[in-house]
């Protein structure tokens, strides 16, 4: 019971902070300019908390 309870805020932190990342990405391409750069963040950030989860889920 308690590693699902560690599971479950594990990925509400980790989608926290995803959507943080893209909110500073979609900054950074209306504000910037560099369109770029805010694709990179977006999705180096959705690989990072996909892969995150999983080994978390697995392990």
């Amino acid at each position: 019971m308690l590693t699902l309870v560690y599971h479950v805020l594990f990925l509400i932190i980790s989608l926290y902070i995803l959507l943080k990342a893209i909110g500073y990405a979609l900054y950074e391409i209306n504000t910037i300019q560099n369109k770029t750069g805010g694709i990179v963040v977006i999705v180096f950030s959705v690989i990072t908390v996909i892969f995150s989860n999983v080994m978390v889920w697995i392990y």
